[in-house]
C-alpha cells in the first residue's frame, strides 16, 4: 500500500468524531480552520459551536459588528485572526455573491487566508489536488522521510511543499489531508510518539534512527522583549469606570482596555501619581490608589513578554472631560464589551468577586 492509502485506512479506524467532518460547507470548514489555527480542538470547539450558532452562514457573519464577533472570539487570542474572518465573510458577500468559494486560487483573495487554509478548504470541499502544510504535517514528514530542512526557513518550506506534493494520492485528496493532520495530532505527537503503534514504523526515518525528538528542525526566534503594561483602573463612587477601543494596527485591535501607562521598566506608585495620564484622571481631585497585584500578571505572546500592574483609583465622580475621550460604563454591564483575556481575567475576579 501506499504512504497515501495507508494514512487513509488508519483515519477511518481512528479519526474523531468532530462536527465539521460532517459537513462540506466551505463556510463551515473555512469558520473550524481559521478557529482552530493555532488552538487545540477541545480548547476551539466550544468556539466553533458559539460561531455556528450565532452565525449560521456567511451572510450573518459579514453583517454583524466587529465588536460583536471580537467578544464571542474572546479568550482565543490572535484577534487578528478574528478581524480577518469579519473582513474575509464581508468579502464573499460583496465580491463572490454571497458565495463562499470552493477552489484555491478563489480562496486565496480572501483576508487572512493563506496556503494552508486555501488547501485545506478546497481538498475537503472540493476534493482539489492541493497538499496542506501545518504543524503536524511538517512533523509527520520530516520524521517519516527524515527531512531535516528547517520547518521555518525558506528551502524548509520549499522541500517540505514538494514532499507534501508528492504523497497526494490521485482521489480522496481531501480525506488524505484530513488523514494526516490527524495523524500528527493523535499518534505522532511532539513529544512520546506511538511509535510501537505507527503504521510506518518500519519505513519511518526518525524511528529507525532514534531521531524523534530532533525532527522537525525549527530555527530558533530571537528572544522576547519585556514590556510593563501599567492599567489605571478608575471607580467612582456609582461604581463607573471608563475604558477605550485600542485602535492601529498593533496587538488587540479593536478590543477595549483601561487607560494604559506602558513602560520598559516596572513603575512604583510614585512613578504611576506623577504621569500625565494619571493627573489627568484625577484633576487634583481626592482620590485612593492602590496596586491591586503586587506581582505583575505576566502575559506571552509570539515576540513579547508582557508585565501587567494594575492601579486601582478610587475617586468620588469621573472627571468631565474624560467623558469626551473614554467610554464609561457601570462595572456590572463591563463584560458586555471585548477585552484582550490579560484584562477578561483581572475584570472577572476584581469586578465580580470583590
Amino acid at each position: 500500500m501506499s504512504f497515501a492509502d495507508q494514512l487513509i485506512q488508519w483515519f477511518e479506524s481512528h479519526k474523531r468524531d468532530l462536527p465539521w467532518r460532517a459537513s462540506k460547507d466551505p463556510y463551515i470548514i473555512w469558520l473550524s480552520e481559521v478557529i482552530l489555527q493555532q488552538t487545540r480542538v477541545n480548547q476551539g470547539l466550544p468556539y466553533f459551536l458559539n460561531f455556528k450558532m450565532k452565525f449560521p452562514n456567511v451572510h450573518s457573519l459579514a453583517y454583524a459588528t466587529q465588536d460583536e464577533v471580537l467578544k464571542l472570539w474572546e479568550g482565543l487570542g490572535y484577534y487578528s485572526r478574528a478581524r480577518n474572518m469579519h473582513h474575509a465573510a464581508r468579502q464573499v458577500v460583496d465580491q463572490f455573491n454571497g458565495n463562499f468559494p470552493a477552489d484555491y486560487q478563489s480562496l486565496l483573495q480572501l483576508k487572512g487566508v493563506g496556503d494552508y487554509t486555501a488547501s485545506a478548504i478546497a481538498s475537503i470541499c472540493s476534493d482539489e489536488q492541493v497538499a496542506v502544510l501545518d504543524g503536524n504535517v511538517f512533523r509527520v514528514l520530516s520524521r517519516v522521510f527524515g527531512i531535516w530542512e528547517p520547518i521555518n526557513s525558506t528551502m524548509g518550506k520549499k522541500t517540505f511543499k514538494l514532499q507534501a506534493e508528492k504523497q497526494l494520492p490521485d482521489y480522496n485528496t481531501g480525506i488524505y489531508n484530513q488523514a494526516i493532520m490527524e495523524f500528527g495530532a493523535l499518534n505522532c505527537l511532539p513529544k512520546n510518539p506511538h511509535c510501537s503503534s505507527c503504521p510506518f514504523a518500519n519505513i519511518c526515518f526518525a524511528y529507525n534512527h532514534n531521531n524523534q525528538q530532533d525532527l522537525p528542525v525549527k530555527l530558533k526566534k530571537s528572544s522576547r522583549k519585556t514590556l510593563y503594561l501599567n492599567y489605571l483602573i478608575l471607580i467612582d463612587a456609582k461604581g463607573q469606570t471608563i475604558i477605550s477601543k485600542r485602535k492601529g494596527k498593533g496587538i488587540w485591535e479593536g478590543l477595549y482596555e483601561f487607560p494604559l501607562i506602558e513602560s520598559e521598566k516596572s513603575m512604583n506608585q510614585k512613578n504611576i501619581i506623577k504621569h500625565d495620564l494619571f493627573k489627568a484622571m484625577t484633576k487634583n481631585k481626592n482620590y485612593r490608589v492602590y496596586q491591586y497585584n503586587q506581582q505583575p500578571k505576566k502575559h506571552l505572546l509570539t515576540h513579547r513578554i508582557l508585565l501587567a500592574q494594575f492601579w486601582v483609583i478610587e475617586i468620588d465622580q469621573i472627571p468631565q472631560d474624560l467623558k469626551e475621550t473614554y467610554c464609561i460604563t457601570d462595572k456590572t454591564e463591563i463584560n458586555q464589551y471585548a477585552f484582550p483575556v490579560l484584562l477578561t481575567n483581572f475584570i472577572d475576579k476584581f469586578f465580580f468577586f470583590t
